[in-house]
């Protein structure tokens, strides 16, 4: 899994404004298996998204598709993860 952090490139109203575009970029991931969650972080500066793939080319490769990152919005850094302790250790790929 990679663990995909951003940090806000413009100000909350132009993200919250691209944010429906951002939200149907998610949905499209999650329900083709790649997005496992995401969610802003608190105090609202970036947001993180986990994808379930090999490596960090493929993380790099997808998060470029998101409408944020192609507005200049966001800038996502993605760091390697292999959990081990609660609900996600158990975690099984649903693609192929």
């Amino acid at each position: 899994m990679f663990v995909m952090i951003s940090k806000y490139q413009a100000p909350l109203a132009e993200l919250d404004a691209a944010r429906p575009d951002h939200a149907q970029y998610l949905d499209r991931l999650e329900a083709a298996g790649y997005v496992v969650t995401a969610g802003r972080q608190d105090p609202p500066v970036g947001g993180i998204v986990v994808f379930d793939v090999d490596t960090a080319e493929e993380a790099r490769a997808l998060i470029a598709e998101d409408p944020y990152v192609q507005r200049g919005l966001a800038a996502y850094e993605p760091v390697g993860w292999e959990p081990t302790r609660g609900p996600l250790a158990s975690w099984k790929r649903t693609r192929g």
